[in-house]
């Protein structure tokens, strides 16, 4: 019986020495008794492992770089041949001239099965030949089908046999901010993309073009890049690059422009069923205030208020309705003229024989007018 109380009592000691230590323990690093209470639930729930997440675009390019092309135009330039002096020393001579080929190179893009290819029209002005690399190695000559020089955008008729094409998107619905990349020929490099974001939409009055409804982007373009393609994520063409300011022009690096699909669609299709472009006019050239007229006028600073005619032609549908030179064009059809551009524009999209209401004011005589539009003359025309 004594040795029975013995055990217990010593059973009895440790636990309270055991338990006497557990409270010390825990007391002095509080953390371990958060790491058994937690340790269950962690192996219960394992934290799932960390994946990678890359981006790629190789799928959109794999899509529309076979349909962009490398375009090699070449011109006969004559130049003056600058005279000796020894020639000025001895009485007058007939000036001499010479010749010389000069090239330049541009991108373009196939956008039907046929050989139909867009290009910028700086890049084949005055070309007497062009000859087309396609991304596949394959080299022919171009012939042009038509130009619109108001646009820069010209279209080019390609026979190889069978050709890429590159699906046409849509420009209406870009939005700020939107990836897109670049296709084209920088310095005769070839097969050359950059990507960027849409920086900006509808950039006019940049003097490029006679009509400028511009995508601004960051993407890079370079000599060479003009005539390519601009695409979206999925491959689709949504622009025609155009130009890039730089600091020689005085602007900076990062700023490309490209005419939008919607436009590039529409004056292509109206070149291979015409030949050219079919425009609406009045026959007269119209000019934004100067902020000193628009003083005059009492016109608050933005509020546009018309635009002022500083060119008209003799015999045209504005000179037969009484329209003079300087004279202020306040409205269209009931609509108030903000612009410029705002007035060719509209104008533009109308077809020859529409009957329009022109309102305006010759000195302090406010006037109403309705005559036909006519077809506006090309560029290419007038000069």
């Amino acid at each position: 019986m004594h040795n029975v109380r013995n055990i217990v009592s010593f059973l009895l000691r440790a636990v309270v020495v055991g338990l006497a230590a557990a409270f010390l323990i825990v007391w002095w690093k509080p953390t371990l008794l958060g790491a058994a209470a937690t340790a269950p639930a962690q192996r219960a729930q394992p934290l799932p492992p960390r994946t990678v997440v890359m981006q790629s675009f190789a799928d959109s390019v794999a899509r529309a770089a076979p349909a962009v092309v490398n375009i090699y135009a070449a011109r006969v330039v004559t130049e003056r041949r600058q005279s000796a002096p020894l020639d000025q020393l001895f009485g007058d001579y007939l000036p001499s001239y010479r010749q010389r080929v000069e090239r330049s190179l541009g991108s373009g893009v196939i956008v039907d099965a046929k050989g139909t290819i867009v290009t910028n029209q700086h890049v084949i002005a005055g070309a007497q030949s062009i000859r087309v690399q396609l991304a596949d190695g394959r080299i022919a000559e171009a012939a042009i089908v038509g130009q619109d020089p108001d646009t820069d955008l010209a279209v080019l008729a390609l026979s190889i046999g069978r050709l890429p094409t590159m699906p046409m998107g849509r420009s209406d619905t870009l939005r700020v901010g939107d990836i897109v990349l670049a296709i084209g020929n920088p310095y005769g490099l070839s097969q050359t993309v950059t990507q960027g974001i849409v920086s900006a939409t509808g950039r006019g009055q940049l003097g490029l073009a006679t009509f400028e409804n511009f995508i601004q982007t960051d993407a890079a373009i370079n000599l060479g890049n003009s005539g390519g393609a601009l695409i979206d994520v999925h491959g689709d063409l949504i622009g025609i690059n155009t130009a890039v300011l730089n600091r020689a022009y005085g602007g900076s690096e990062g700023i490309g422009f490209a005419i939008p699909v919607n436009l590039v669609r529409g004056v292509t299709e109206q070149i291979l069923a015409k030949g050219h472009v079919v425009r609406g006019w009045l026959g007269f050239v119209p000019q934004d205030l100067t902020p000193e007229q628009t003083a005059q006028l009492g016109i608050a600073n933005g509020a546009g208020g018309g635009v002022t005619v500083v060119n008209i032609l003799v015999k045209s549908p504005a000179f037969e309705a009484g329209v003079r030179p300087g004279d202020l064009i306040t409205g269209l059809d009931g609509e108030p003229v903000q612009s410029s551009q705002d007035l060719v524009s509209k104008l533009a999209a109308l077809k020859p024989g529409t009957e329009v209401e022109l309102a305006g004011r010759h000195g302090s005589d406010a006037y109403l007018v309705k005559l036909a539009v006519i077809e506006r003359p090309t560029r290419l025309a007038r000069e």
